[in-house]
């Protein structure tokens, strides 16, 4: 990115001030104010963003977020690959998370995997009227004989589940029981909970901390532990991104012991206590249980970044300080081992990216973390924001943003129509729900949640496939056919 004047600067902000005013004027007085809140402009040297967040969305305004159960079964526990999980409600809401994230993952489904298959207990009318739990019990028993091989169950609840009262825990505990001291894990995130989908993380947390965790205290570790063993904490394997960053923390002398959740299983979520260090890669959705960690076990956390080549080695050698020489100089060889790579693709992508601008709107850490990548090919990220980010999210973004970037939070869909309409970025990332609205605008787009299908783009050899999506996606010539409505 080019070195800005400070009256360029002074100049961005005033029009993203005045851009902002504009968009809230059509809003009514009483709304206008609420979203005005969640609307500003990036100051250097603020300890954070300007906007509030983990708010309420407002009824009636178009939102792109999620629900608790969303949070819960969709990113958390969904892509533990061993357990079975019920969609324990109506069959709409297990329907609509089945399979949906890229989470990868190796075994036989249906045998020793299930990640992509829907268990449901489709709740109808009357098991409203009378409730719902001789059928979960039911259903469980249904499980143990169809699928033996299952390591564990977890009973996602939706809306219904906290209205009518079922006693899943109960339910959990007694098959539990029966069968020999199954892990089954009742997880109370019905979608009402909370103002979005980031509840469910934290309810998703706590039940691996009650249900996992605690259930482990005083049995035997079922490994040797070692001086090197670290988890991977929070990277769900989008596209094989899990594999990629465990390829670099093994390359410089580390053993990962676990992984959660992508490609992950229960006897990993189990041996993770026994980490010398837990490395966090999505901040939002996984801190809850690496900070219990910490307070219970004494297991430190560190948060990493494996977005382009200028973060990947900054956060080597910030995982690398909490170990000895040995893994300090395997971090230096790994980084140097794919430096004439990354020239390469920095060669090859950067004279057709420089200069590009780029908005940002998605979930977890990636508004804030994938800058560097964009950054690294000559990109310019001129506004960012989270679906469901907290405050601490927004903090933590004031490292990667530049003076005057637009930020958003919670935006609406006419709000983020209107801000690409008028700053006419070169490219847009944001999820599936924005992607055709975008395009059919006339601009490139990246679905930033699931890599539109590609990836991984997680470490060195990610930084290569990243690279040739974006350029894909700016450089096509299929924009010279398309008409942006304003250009219209």
């Amino acid at each position: 990115m080019s070195v800005a004047t400070a009256e360029t600067v002074e100049e961005l902000k005033a029009r993203n001030k005045a851009l902002i005013k504009e968009v809230l004027e059509v809003y009514p007085e009483k709304t206008a104010k609420r979203r005005a809140k969640h609307l500003g402009t990036f100051e250097d040297g603020k300890p954070d963003c300007g906007v509030k967040s983990n708010i309420k969305s407002i009824p009636g305004v178009m939102t792109i977020r999620g629900c608790a159960y969303a949070g819960s079964k969709g990113v958390v526990w969904g892509p533990i690959k061993d357990m079975i999980h019920i969609s324990h409600g109506p069959v709409g809401c297990g329907q609509y998370s089945w399979a949906s994230r890229r989470n990868y993952y190796i075994g036989t489904t249906g045998i020793d995997t299930f990640g992509t298959m829907q268990f449901t207990s489709d709740f109808q009318e009357k098991d409203i009227v009378f409730g719902g739990d001789k059928k979960l019990a039911k259903i469980i028993d249904e499980i143990q004989e169809l699928f033996p091989l299952n390591k564990g169950i977890s009973v996602q609840s939706e809306c219904p589940i906290g209205l009518i009262g079922d006693d899943i825990e109960a339910v959990s505990k007694a098959k539990s029981k029966e069968y020999e001291g199954k892990t089954i894990v009742p997880v109370r995130c019905e979608g009402f909970r909370g103002v979005s989908q980031s509840l469910g993380h934290h309810i998703a947390n706590d039940a691996i901390r009650d249900w996992v965790f605690d259930k482990q205290e005083g049995k035997p570790a079922r490994f040797e532990p070692g001086p090197y063993d670290v988890a991977i904490i929070g990277d769900y394997n989008i596209g094989g991104d899990a594999w990629s960053s465990r390829i670099l923390l093994e390359e410089m002398g580390l053993r990962v012991i676990s992984q959660w959740s992508g490609d992950g299983t229960i006897a990993e979520l189990e041996a993770t206590p026994k980490a010398k260090l837990n490395v966090l890669h999505c901040y939002r959705s996984m801190n809850y249980i690496s900070r219990h960690m910490e307070e219970k076990y004494g297991v430190p956390w560190v948060e990493y970044n494996f977005f382009g080549p200028s973060k990947i080695a900054e956060s080597l050698r910030k995982i690398a300080s909490h170990f000895d020489d040995k893994i300090k100089e395997g971090a230096e060889q790994v980084i140097a081992k794919y430096q004439l790579m990354i020239d390469a693709v920095i060669a090859k992508y950067r004279p057709r990216l420089e200069g590009k601008k780029v908005m940002l709107y998605v979930g977890g850490l990636r508004p804030r973390h994938v800058i560097g990548a964009y950054e690294d090919l000559g990109m310019e990220i001129v506004g960012t924001g989270y679906e469901f980010g907290h405050n601490d999210d927004y903090q933590r973004t004031t490292h990667y943003v530049k003076d005057g970037t637009l930020i958003y939070d919670d935006v609406t869909g006419y709000e983020f129509e209107k801000f690409v309409e008028k700053i006419q970025p070169d490219l847009v990332g944001s999820g599936i729900k924005e992607k055709y609205v975008f395009q059919k605008m006339g601009v490139p787009f990246r679905q930033m949640h699931s890599w539109d299908y590609s990836g991984p783009y997680h470490g060195y050899d990610g930084f290569a496939i990243f690279a040739r999506d974006m350029d894909m996606a700016i450089n096509a010539p299929v924009w010279k056919m398309a008409k942006a409505p304003w250009a219209a």
